[in-house]
């Protein structure tokens, strides 16, 4: 039985999930920030 964890190297593949988790916490970060400017917008719709 073989799986992830057995598999030999994984070294190797640590700059491919840094650079997954660097992209993550930007599209993250970014969709937070839409998102409250988004929710800033509609309040003041609605309060005007």
């Amino acid at each position: 039985m073989t799986g992830m964890a057995a598999s030999g190297d994984s070294k190797g593949d640590m700059k491919a999930h840094v650079g997954t988790y660097t992209g993550f916490l930007g599209l993250l970060k970014w969709g937070t920030i839409i998102s409250i400017v988004l929710a800033a917008i509609v309040v003041l719709l609605i309060a005007s």
